[in-house]
């Protein structure tokens, strides 16, 4: 584990402070649409990405999902650390999107390390920043674009984070991340394809032209 920090995380922390995420940390790998944390649990630890993805999800009064942003190498969810001020319990949904390898670092050590190292202060607000962005533009698509546009959003990001020009998803999948109804979701992904932006397959859409 201490090389992987090293290595993911050298050019942003000092060595005293990778030594102690090497002490207190616990390495973890996680399957493609494993649940890492789910509504309702308490937070005993943040994760530091090595390499994979993790996206986060809400939940309304009706049990459907929302897709708020992912996670990539590099990241963190300092939404985590709000959570547990006051041991209040998980409002977001994080689940594989690919297989993951990540660090988990106990609770406890965020505060201490926020008053110990300027380092981890900075990336912990630089994370509140990314995260407060991608949800206000998750925000921004609901309210003003229209559903077609945030689809080809979707397939954009995806294709953006997997590296693939394969998306290995059901109409429904997409349909419960972009809140919306399968019929819906299949009625624009036929238009993409008889536009020859993207092809259909069972269980897959090759993404074949989305600029």
């Amino acid at each position: 584990m201490e090389e992987l920090l090293q290595l993911h995380y050298g050019h942003i922390f000092e060595p005293e402070l990778l030594k102690e995420i090497n002490e207190a940390g616990s390495l973890r790998e996680v399957k493609e649409g494993d649940k890492l944390m789910d509504i309702g649990q308490y937070i005993t630890a943040m994760p530091l990405l090595i390499s994979g993805a993790i996206k986060i999800l809400r939940e309304d009064s009706d049990g459907d999902e929302l897709l708020l942003y992912f996670l990539e190498k590099g990241d963190t969810c300092a939404l985590t650390l709000s959570f547990n001020r006051g041991q209040r319990k998980s409002e977001i949904r994080a689940i594989a999107e690919l297989d993951t390898v990540l660090i988990m670092v106990p609770i406890q050590k965020m505060e201490e390390w926020s008053s110990k190292y300027k380092t981890w202060r900075n990336f912990i607000f630089d994370s509140y920043q990314n995260r407060l962005k991608e949800m206000l533009d998750t925000l921004d698509s609901i309210a003003f674009m229209r559903m077609d546009e945030r689809l080809l959003r979707y397939l954009r990001d995806k294709q953006k984070l997997t590296q693939s020009d394969e998306l290995n998803s059901t109409h429904q999948d997409i349909a419960y991340e972009l809140h919306t109804s399968r019929v819906v979701i299949s009625r624009l992904l036929k238009k993409l394809e008889l536009e020859g932006r993207i092809n259909i397959q069972r269980n897959k859409i090759q993404l074949l032209n989305l600029d």
